[in-house]
């Protein structure tokens, strides 16, 4: 079995709807997304799959719908308001944790036919979650808000 790793990161906010801590505040973090693919055998060039190719997919579609936007429950009260601001947003069925987020990475990643195996999202330098294939998760649904003109 052959596996390679690729490393893609972006910016992003979010909240915790019910949650006591600190993260129930708008906030952003750095994150890493640290996908990883896998094949029993290896294409004409001799690769599980070219890095490039993974960023071109993957990547882009990462830079695409999650990087620099707000990563919300479409229950957050503050979705009406971002909405009327103009703001772009990712609405999930679920609180956007390190977990959902990184279920949401992974689904993306094989609906586009890569072989992942694995998707850690590093939320920070010392906290990720990790998400592997083979669990009984359900999908995440996911909404994309574009920012509109004010």
């Amino acid at each position: 079995m052959f596996r390679v790793t690729k490393e893609i990161h972006f910016c992003y906010g979010h909240r915790l709807l019910g949650y006591a801590g600190k993260c129930r505040h708008l906030h952003g973090h750095n994150g890493k997304a640290v996908v990883t693919l896998e094949s029993a055998v290896l294409d004409r060039l001799g690769m599980v799959v070219d890095f490039s190719e993974v960023k071109r997919v993957l990547g882009k579609w990462i830079d695409d719908t999650l990087d620099h936007r707000m990563l919300l429950h479409r229950d957050d009260p503050a979705v009406p308001e971002l909405e009327r601001q103009g703001e772009p947003l990712v609405l999930l069925d679920a609180n956007p944790t390190a977990e959902t987020i990184a279920r949401v990475i992974f689904d993306h990643a094989a609906a586009v036919g890569l072989p992942v195996v694995e998707v850690t999202l590093w939320e920070t330098e010392s906290a990720c979650a990790t998400v592997r294939r083979g669990g009984d998760a359900r999908p995440v649904a996911v909404t994309v808000r574009e920012a509109r003109p004010r």
